[in-house]
């Protein structure tokens, strides 16, 4: 069983005043690939994520989570 992995996208995409629709076409995937990672019912590829970095200017780890497991 794997730990979940919480993410901090909407509040990086609201902070910069963007829409999802913005940030989708930023990181090149589909708005509702956006929804869906906001509401942790997706997680992203690796490559996905580093693109969020860069994208966010920020190291992967102020955008995911590793939650531990108790």
């Amino acid at each position: 069983m794997t730990a979940p992995i919480t993410n901090r996208i909407k509040e990086l995409r609201t902070a910069r005043g963007w829409t999802q629709e913005q940030l989708a076409a930023s990181v090149g995937v589909s708005r509702q690939s956006i929804n869906s990672i906001e509401r942790d019912r997706y997680v992203p590829s690796l490559e996905l994520a580093l693109t969020f970095a860069r994208v966010f200017a920020c190291p992967t780890d102020e955008i995911f989570t590793l939650e531990s497991m108790q």
